[in-house]
């Protein structure tokens, strides 16, 4: 009974590390989840002049249970809203090369559990990243997430994935460290909070305080890719944003499975890029460090 059970933790832990939904936990039973981040990125300068930022509002909402055994299923629906301004961008003609950006889908975490120290782990996914005015039917993003994590003493875990999708007009494969690892009484090794500013593809140092206070520091490699708009400077093209924010966390635990996530830091090695709807480069800029800021407010029930 005691390896089941530490197998059905060694589960929920992979579903907590990758489903968008946040934090979740399956005790036999379904268990929603949801989360909400306001993020701000300050006013970022461009090369060959001119400045933008960013306010966005990350949405997250979804459902886990047990399918039998150690085995867990989910469903994450996501919504993302970021509303950019551009100041005289002469890069691109001192037009803003694009406007208000969503993306919304949903994906699909299945976990299964081979032995009492191995998991394997699936995360189907589709989603629409579209700037407004943009074709929806062209701007379908899918893909998957596949994995295997190994499981030790003291609640560690340490595995390796990788990321397979198709993202307008590209496809992207890349591969995932997955950490949880106790580097002494109060200090861990992790993976950023998968609804938080940043996603889950990066690395953290987490340290407990008391009062259910932890803080963090942690970085990740983040890029955004969406369909640009029918009427924009460039039709029907394709809009990326990318960046490696370095931040710090300070979370707050209130119990009841409600948890708060203070973020501060800066976004570096920023980049912004511009292609025809074929994927061709049109025109590719620098941007520099900026602040970002953000709270994430995230619910279990």
């Amino acid at each position: 009974m005691k390896s089941k059970l530490s197998l059905r933790a060694a589960v929920i832990g992979v579903v907590a590390a990758f489903a968008a939904s946040g934090v979740a936990q399956a005790q036999g039973n379904w268990r929603p989840s949801a989360s909400i981040t306001p993020l701000y990125l300050g006013n970022a300068d461009i090369e060959g002049g001119g400045d933008y930022s960013v306010f966005s509002t990350i949405v997250r909402a979804g459902v886990v249970g047990s399918i039998g055994g150690p085995n867990l299923a989910g469903l994450t629906f996501n919504y993302d809203y970021s509303d950019y301004s551009f100041s005289n961008p002469a890069a691109f003609g001192g037009v803003a090369p694009w406007n208000v950006v969503r993306r919304y889908g949903v994906a699909a975490p299945l976990v299964f559990g081979v032995s009492d120290r191995w998991v394997l782990g699936f995360i189907p996914s589709v989603d629409w990243f579209r700037e407004n005015g943009a074709d929806e039917g062209e701007s379908l993003t899918w893909g998957g997430v596949f994995s295997a994590t190994r499981f030790f003493a003291d609640g560690n875990r340490l595995g390796l994935g990788v990321g397979i999708f198709q993202r307008l007009e590209k496809t992207s494969v890349f591969p995932l460290l997955l950490v949880d690892w106790k580097l002494g009484d109060r200090w861990r090794l992790v993976n950023p909070l998968s609804a938080g500013p940043t996603g889950p593809a990066g690395l953290e140092i987490d340290y407990r305080l008391d009062g259910g206070w932890n803080l963090g520091l942690g970085a990740a490699w983040r890029t955004t890719r969406f369909r640009l708009s029918e009427s924009g400077p460039v039709a029907n093209g394709i809009g990326e944003e990318r960046g490696f924010p370095v931040f710090l966390r300070a979370t707050r635990n209130f119990g009841a499975g409600m948890t708060m996530n203070l973020y501060a830091g800066v976004v570096t090695a920023g980049q912004l890029r511009v292609e025809d709807p074929n994927g061709n480069a049109v025109r590719e800029v620098d941007a520099d460090p900026a602040p970002l800021v953000g709270v994430t407010f995230s619910a279990r029930f």
